[in-house]
């Protein structure tokens, strides 16, 4: 099912029936401030492994997941002050912090070394979904583990709407994916380049 969704000034109506989608155990593709997501409630076991399943993806990686708002990322992750100094200034944005987990994020979403990744992505959408939901919601781009990612709604219903509950259209996106950071032991590491710039890190003290 395709709901279209204006991304300047969205529909709270119709993110209420995302919301009750995900609620029920529904898996969608949503927009977020660089690609499409695949997504749901990470509370949702049989979700997760479903996405798990439809992307191909080796299960010893963990998704990442999005928060609503840094209050909320502090009970998902242990968030020193240093940590916290950097995410409040570059969130919203296309970043994906890696931080030690809290025993609240499910061993599904959790690494060995029981880090976590976690976005807040500067999309009215996504953050009204989140928002709505209650709960983090898993993100993962919007195709099969090694292939491009899907920017146009209306191809990743054509190709992955049959594995889907629903594809939120917000537009078309071709941006690059998330730029990946490490803040373990307080120390800037760049995991992987992405759509968030880097050369502020050079200042952190």
């Amino acid at each position: 099912m395709l709901i279209s969704v204006n991304p300047d000034n969205p529909q709270l109506r119709l993110l209420r029936k995302v919301v009750d989608c995900l609620a029920a155990g529904g898996v969608i593709a949503y927009p977020t401030d660089t690609i499409y997501g695949i997504g749901c409630d990470i509370f949702n076991k049989k979700a997760v492994k479903k996405i798990y399943q439809l992307k191909q993806r080796d299960p010893k990686k963990p998704f990442s997941f999005i928060c609503a708002d840094l209050s909320d990322v502090t009970k998902y992750a242990q968030v020193s002050n240093f940590a916290f100094k950097i995410m409040k200034r570059r969130l919203p944005g296309p970043y994906t912090f890696i931080l030690e987990a809290s025993r609240l994020v499910p061993d599904l979403l959790m690494t060995r070394q029981r880090t976590v990744g976690i976005r807040i992505p500067d999309n009215r959408i996504c953050a009204m979904i989140v928002g709505e939901l209650g709960h983090p919601l898993v993100t993962t781009s919007a195709n099969i583990s090694g292939e491009n990612a899907l920017g146009d709604p209306g191809e990743i219903e054509e190709v992955m709407g049959r594995q889907l509950d629903m594809v939120v259209d917000g537009g078309i996106l071709f941006n690059a994916a998330s730029t990946v950071i490490s803040l373990i032991d307080d120390a800037v590491e760049v995991l992987r380049q992405g759509s968030g710039d880097t050369s502020w890190i050079a200042q952190v003290e």
